[in-house]
């Protein structure tokens, strides 16, 4: 730290140099989980077609009021749920990373940016599974779409790195204390109810304050509507979060560095 250009020159190298093993990596864990899954590639759609599917039952039979949606509401959950299901893998994928190679980081030197890579890899893979579910969605339900769309892929890179900006930083402690991974599964389930994802955006009220104020609001709302509508509702919130995001992202990949070593120390002791 104090030299901050050689650290940055340090952290550039490392990254360029872990590119192969983070496709070694990638390959190998894509390999494992759909080789020891009997459903295989299925689990990337199910999550969302059972959200769908409850939600819009419970709203057709007026148990619950959830507002009107600009798309037809089961398409409208289920691609809101894809959206946020991108978004924990990506805040997980750093801890579980992490965690997973604790026997690899103890006995071997590598550049720890391969962990990282690999599961952003990763992500990128199930939302490219996923996007048959979208495609297959906006044929069904007659969605126009416009050139918008490009750049919701934009949109959505910007809610996978901020995911990944709280996943790292979460790593380091993630890796030590077991029952943080297991609280992190509760905290996510209770966020997704602060979301608006089977829900619009409420108008006014404590809790509609509450949702706007979610940083992950802007960015999965934005990347909705320019998948959908093209008509951006808060640009101001999404370049807010999206500089918070990318400016937390370079300090979160320091502290990762500076932290992994006496995490390493503490696992091996």
């Amino acid at each position: 730290m104090r030299h901050p250009l050689e650290l940055f020159k340090e952290m550039g190298r490392d990254l360029l140099g872990s590119r192969e093993l983070a496709w070694r990596l990638l390959i190998r864990d894509l390999s494992a989980k759909y080789r020891q899954s009997f459903l295989g590639v299925l689990w990337a759609f199910l999550p969302p077609i059972v959200m769908a599917a409850g939600f819009t039952v419970a709203k057709g039979s007026g148990v619950i009021n959830l507002g009107n949606t600009a798309l037809p509401y089961p398409a409208y959950v289920m691609f809101s749920m894809t959206l946020w299901q991108t978004f924990v893998e990506a805040l997980n994928g750093p801890v579980q990373a992490v965690t997973s190679a604790k026997a690899m980081l103890s006995r071997i030197n590598f550049p720890r940016e391969a962990l990282i890579l690999a599961k952003l890899g990763e992500v990128f893979f199930n939302f490219g599974i996923k996007l048959i579910l979208i495609v297959g969605l906006f044929v069904f339900f007659k969605i126009p779409v416009g050139w918008s769309a490009i750049l919701a892929l934009v949109a959505l890179i910007h809610l996978i790195a901020f995911g990944t900006f709280l996943g790292l930083l979460l790593a380091p402690i993630g890796a030590l204390y077991q029952d943080f991974t297991m609280g992190l599964t509760l905290f996510t389930g209770f966020w997704l109810f602060l979301t608006p994802v089977v829900y619009p955006i409420p108008g006014d009220g404590v809790f509609g304050s509450i949702v706007k104020l979610n940083p992950v609001t802007p960015l999965l709302v934005t990347t909705r509507e320019l998948a959908t509508t093209g008509v951006i509702s808060d640009p101001q919130g999404f370049w807010i979060v999206s500089l918070i995001t990318f400016v937390g992202l370079l300090l979160a990949w320091i502290i990762y560095r500076l932290a992994i070593p006496y995490v390493v120390e503490r696992m091996s002791s």
